[in-house]
């Protein structure tokens, strides 16, 4: 027997529909490429992206056809994704931080029908355009009077091109299934995969990501996405923040900690969110121009494990309310939120930082688990290390065109390829990925625990932790170091912190300092590019 309740489907250009119904003057804040501030409301959006649905239909784009995007957080962006999903067809963020050769293969692997791009990138893909054939015209994210003379076939102002289609239109009835969006991965180990969500994951992951012990989002929010649009949905706020009616503020190109903090405080933004990166800047800013961050109640980070010194200047300086977030592009991508539940919430300050420094426990829609290399389950203690394993209703089944290709276990787990513990209480802590764990002895040592609390020393700004061959050990950690400006960092110093916090045979075999670190395009450090470096390196424990 089925039930007798009305069909619905869980379609992403609801999300706009409710917006603008429901909450139609909540500000769109944007500071655009050209360079001023651009407001708008979640009526002109929703209009706009009618508009953009019409004109791409014009264009000859049909059901299933890919429309990339190669653009900031700006409002022009946003409309661009519900206008394409309006009529059936993929958004396909590129991320512009990627090499060519990895822009290329993306974008020949998808097969995209049109680029929309900011002007920021016209001399990129002028590069490359001709060899993304697919591509028949490219659509720049501006107004004729800044619209620079191209050599991209087909160019035009998005403003002149969006001028030639009206609002008369109606979004074309999907099935909830019917696919949305279209995300590549980093491509750090082979060439990207690409993990294509469907209207209906979006939907749910929105809702999910809107919960209370999550970002906790309401009609009283002044949401900032600081993470792009194109590291996975940014983190689902392009779709979270409309449908909980919060007003939204785009920050555009300029990610630098002044222009951060300036938009902070000039738009009241209450929730924000990033890589931690952003936020060692915006910190280092803080610091040095006495700031205050009087509106900001609550900032998600993710992307990368957050330093228990990030968390604790935000929360005892400033305070503001830090969410540990954990996920992947597989996972469309949140797969945790840290928050306190009220087991522990009478715990001293000292102890409730052990457990904000974890990558929090799993919202409702994701399981997860952890075995060893044999699949084996492994217990809750907080302190076994295993493989962990995702599935949900926003979880990868299968990768882009490679469809032939078994991703799941036979419970229908996703491997995540990190590695973690889970507690008695639901927390899990990464302690690595399986391909950064420094093995020593036949012990792990995790690269994760040693960065995080090598930050905490004054005179570090960044740190990465890798193992180097060891004939004895097999491996042994050395911990690499980028200083805070105008400080030294000292390896008998560095390793004196460290001495009370970690055991003995963690102790790194030898300290570097180096002017800057190598980060993936989503942010996070770069272990291979570290690993080649120190390929031949000579730890003085051998010497």
């Amino acid at each position: 027997m089925r039930g007798l309740m009305q069909d619905w489907p869980l379609l992403i250009h609801k999300v706009i529909d409710y917006a603008a119904n429901e909450h139609p003057k909540r500000p769109v804040v944007s500071r655009s490429v050209e360079g001023p501030m651009h407001r708008t409301n979640y009526a002109e959006v929703r209009e706009r992206a009618l508009k953009v649905a019409k004109r791409l239909e014009m264009d000859g784009i049909r059901l299933g056809d890919r429309v990339a995007t190669l653009a900031w957080n700006t409002w022009r962006h946003l409309e661009t994704w519900y206008g394409i999903t309006g009529i059936g067809a993929i958004y396909h963020t590129v991320n512009p931080r990627l090499f060519e050769d990895q822009i290329v293969f993306i974008m020949s692997h998808a097969e995209d029908r049109l680029l929309f791009l900011d002007l920021t990138f016209v001399p990129l893909v002028e590069k490359i355009a001709s060899r993304i054939p697919s591509v028949e015209r490219f659509v720049v994210l501006t107004d004729g009077a800044h619209m620079p003379e191209t050599s991209l076939r087909n160019a035009v102002a998005y403003e002149d091109w969006l001028a030639e289609a009206d609002s008369d239109f109606a979004w074309l009835t999907l099935d909830e299934t019917t696919a949305a969006g279209l995300c590549y991965t980093s491509g750090t180990t082979g060439e990207p995969k690409g993990v294509l969500y469907s209207h209906r994951s979006n939907v749910l992951h929105a809702m999910m990501t809107v919960m209370p012990d999550a970002f906790g989002l309401s009609t009283r929010d002044v949401v900032m996405p600081v993470v792009p649009l194109f590291h996975a949905n940014s983190w689902s706020l392009a779709f979270a923040a409309p449908m909980a009616g919060s007003s939204l503020v785009m920050p555009g190109p300029k990610l630098d900690g002044a222009s951060i903090y300036e938009i902070l405080n000039a738009e009241k933004v209450t929730f924000t969110a990033a890589v931690p990166t952003i936020w060692f800047s915006l910190l280092q800013h803080l610091d040095a121009h006495a700031g205050q961050l009087p509106h900001l109640t609550r900032v998600g980070i993710g992307g990368s494990a957050c330093p228990r010194a990030v968390i604790e200047a935000f929360e005892k300086r400033f305070g503001v309310q830090v969410l540990h977030a954990w996920g992947m592009t597989e996972m469309s991508p949140v797969g945790s939120i840290c928050s306190i539940k009220p087991d522990i919430q009478t715990e001293d300050y000292d102890r409730l930082l052990d457990v904000k420094v974890t990558q929090g426990y799993a919202p409702f829609g994701v399981e997860w688990k952890i075995t060893d290399d044999n699949g084996r389950k492994l217990p809750h203690d907080g302190k076994t290390f295993g493989r962990l394993k995702v599935r949900g209703t926003a979880v990868v089944r299968r990768y882009f065109r490679r469809e032939d290709e078994e991703i799941l276990d036979e419970e229908g787990f996703f491997d995540t390829g990190d590695v973690a513990t889970l507690d008695e209480n639901g927390y899990m802590r990464i302690t690595d990925r399986s391909k950064d764990v420094i093995k020593s002895g036949g012990e792990w040592i995790s690269s994760i625990e040693l960065e995080n609390l090598a930050v905490g020393h004054p005179d570090v700004a960044e740190a990465a932790v890798i193992g180097v061959h060891h004939p004895k050990w097999d491996e042994r950690p050395i911990l690499i170091l980028v200083p805070k400006p105008g400080r030294e960092p000292k390896k008998e110093d560095v390793l004196e912190f460290l001495r009370p916090r970690i055991a003995k045979w963690w102790m790194p075999d030898d300290v570097i300092v180096v002017p800057d670190i190598p980060h993936t395009a989503t942010g996070k450090i770069q272990k291979t590019a570290l690993r080649d470096r120190f390929r031949d390196y000579q730890l003085p424990t051998v010497a």
